[in-house]
């Protein structure tokens, strides 16, 4: 193996993460839908040409994204030994959530790099596509009950073949989206940063060498490897189980368990989830490759110093049966997937925190409650608005909880209200802080949001969303956040869904509202523990109301 110096190793990393920060750029600046443009829900990276590990991400791109891409590119690799035929030019692309995908609307490109005609590694790019059919514009059924209901499911197809477009696949991808021509601008966008990849990484190749960068990359691998398993040796040796839950899959009114049991032995990690529910009707599952990714990301969280690639996972062992929601196959629905991956993460901090109380973290609001509108405009066009929406982080041991933020599962930000408006025949009426929706503690919760939107014409409402019962947890002593909340206006007044995080079915006249009050993130330490001072200013802050203020803390507004 060639022999780099540190200088050299730290310069090759720098340049291969901007090549990934380019391809995110390029899409962010050219995709047609908001959700990627605005919210940038997508990534890029590179990976190994003989495993599809993930070698190199951006800073930029989705995490969630870059840990099931390397399942994606093994989908692809298995094709190519099963088919044959693979050529410089060649693009794939698919959205398979069994093999390799998160769910229908995310639409991945894997493409081959090569040099001197052998195969180097391979590009990949990944994109929320705002509508793929299915039976609810913008693809997130809350009744679903298989993948049909859902939308279109491609396998791996060559939807460039030695750089020709197969128009026939261009066809099947036009006929079954309510929205063609945004998903022609997304697949564009992303096929024009594997072109920009590509010519970025062969000047990087032809100015360092095919073997130093392939040296690299190992080099890359077995530092994240070693700063994995010196992280985990610093752990105390045991079973450290957490679990959490989901208020229900939309289709039947009973919780699921999201549970593990965290095995620490010596610098090696197990992550057992057999605890967990088995799959349910609705959809709410999720597919190993997830799972696993999820487990990436939020492992990341922890352990921030270890580098983002696949060297890290090497001494953890995951134990996901396909017994479980977090295993499930086909033809199970995933739409809603960003929901359990939430709550995955969040039993994977409590269950660390659990080894290491000087870690431990509140639970986050644990929801992107995914709202789709549509309707048709005056002229007749369609319209579906796509959108998640934000709220409060835990509490933490050095700070209170960040207000109105994103999950923790990406890197995305909330789609801006100008751009939403501009876009679509809506309008805001209240986008504001919600008080009273953190978690009391010695550092509260941050706080939830309060998003009101009127429709300017007549629309149809889905909702799948979380936490609408079971509220972000507290740590240390620290209180629960408050839980989800969803209306919508109608004749006879407020409605709201009966199963409270979930609705489809609604309709609503032009001039009507409905309204979303996100969850707050959970308290760390006792409240009682807080520096009044610091609660005198939320109060003057309207952060909490003067009820909650002496509830909470036992302390008086000021006169």
């Amino acid at each position: 193996m060639t022999a780099i110096d540190p200088v050299t190793l730290a310069i090759l990393n720098g340049r291969l993460e901007q090549i990934a920060d380019e391809m995110d750029a390029t899409l962010y600046r050219s995709a047609f839908n908001p959700i990627i443009a605005e919210a940038r829900d997508a990534c890029h990276g590179l990976y190994h040409a003989e495993t599809g590990d993930t070698l190199v991400q951006g800073t930029k791109g989705l995490p969630i994204f870059v840990g099931a891409m390397s399942f994606a590119v093994r989908s692809v690799i298995a094709k190519v030994a099963r088919e044959g035929g693979l050529q410089p030019g060649d693009t794939f692309l698919f959205n398979d959530p069994y093999d390799g995908g998160t769910h229908l609307n995310d639409f991945r490109l894997v493409r081959p790099v090569f040099r001197s005609g052998s195969l180097f590694c391979w590009l990949a790019s990944v994109g929320h596509w705002v509508d793929i059919g299915g039976n609810v514009p913008g693809g997130y059924n809350p009744k679903a009950t298989e993948c049909f209901q859902e939308g279109v499911r491609f396998p791996p197809v060559r939807l460039v073949a030695a750089g020709e477009m197969r128009q026939d696949v261009l066809d099947i991808i036009a006929a079954n989206s309510r929205l063609p021509i945004s998903n022609w601008g997304d697949l564009n966008g992303q096929l024009n940063a594997l072109d920009l990849g590509e010519r970025r990484f062969h000047a990087l190749l032809d100015e360092y060498g095919d073997a130093t960068v392939s040296a690299a990359f190992d080099a890359f691998s077995t530092r994240a490897e070693a700063l994995m398993r010196s992280a985990i040796q610093a752990l105390p040796d045991g079973t450290y189980s957490f679990e959490d839950y989901l208020d229900n899959d939309g289709i039947t009114d009973e919780r699921l368990t999201i549970a593990l049991d965290l095995t620490i032995r010596g610098d090696a990690m197990v992550l057992d989830f057999s605890r967990s529910s088995p799959p349910p009707q609705g959809p709410i599952n999720i597919s190993y490759a997830t799972s696993v990714a999820a487990c990436y990301v939020a492992l990341k969280h922890v352990f921030t110093a270890v580098p983002a690639n696949a060297g890290c996972l090497r001494p953890i062992d995951f134990v996901i049966p396909d017994t479980t929601l977090l295993g499930a196959k086909a033809p199970k629905p995933m739409a809603g997937y960003t929901e359990t991956i939430l709550r995955l993460i969040g039993v994977v901090f409590g269950a660390l925190a659990e080894a290491d109380p000087a870690r431990a973290t509140a639970a986050p609001f644990g929801t992107i409650n995914a709202l789709s509108l549509a309707g048709h405009r005056g002229d007749g066009s369609r319209w579906v608005m796509f959108s998640f929406f934000g709220g409060g982080l835990g509490g933490n041991p050095e700070s209170d909880g960040l207000n109105h933020a994103n999950n923790p599962i990406s890197t995305a930000t909330i789609p801006p209200v100008e751009i939403l408006e501009a876009a679509y025949p809506v309008m805001f009426t209240q986008w504001a802080l919600r008080p009273d929706s953190a978690g009391a503690g010695e550092h509260r919760g941050g706080l939830g949001a309060i998003y009101e939107i009127e429709v300017l014409t007549d629309a149809d409402v889905f909702l799948l969303g979380e936490r609408g019962k079971v509220p972000p947890f507290g740590v240390l002593g620290g209180e629960p956040a408050a839980t989800n909340r969803f209306t919508w206006d109608t004749a006879e007044g407020k409605a709201s869904p009966p199963l409270v995080s979930k609705v489809t079915d609604v309709k609503i006249r032009a001039g009507r509202r409905v309204r979303l009050e996100t969850p707050g993130g959970g308290g760390w330490g006792p409240p009682a523990q807080r520096d009044p001072e610091k609660v005198r200013r939320d109060l003057r802050l309207g952060f909490i109301t003067p009820a909650a203020a002496r509830r909470d803390y036992g302390v008086e507004s000021e006169a």
